[in-house]
């Protein structure tokens, strides 16, 4: 983050943009709803498997998710809450 902050994104290579924008989707992506957030985000908890977690991080990491943009991994359960939130997201800005 302080090299992006110190250089800005478009000083940095075709390849380190992409690992960025991946490591952003992740950061998102591990900001869940937890049940004990509730009263602070009005959002309901949600209960994710460790396995299903996992195996979504790696496909993140993988690039799998390149096309999804990054608001859609916020706050959000699975990878398939990730996926309608995306299509919501879409719809909206159609």
């Amino acid at each position: 983050q302080d090299i992006i902050a110190i250089l800005g994104m478009d000083e940095l290579s075709e390849e380190d943009k992409l690992t960025v924008t991946r490591a952003r989707k992740i950061q998102r992506f591990l900001s869940q709803p937890f049940d004990v957030a509730k009263v602070f985000t009005g959002s309901d908890g949600v209960q994710v498997p460790l396995e299903d977690t996992i195996k979504s991080f790696k496909a993140v990491v993988a690039g799998e998710y390149d096309h999804l943009p990054e608001a859609a991994f916020y706050m959000v359960g699975g990878i398939d809450d990730v996926k309608a939130k995306a299509e919501r997201l879409a719809a909206e800005a159609a």
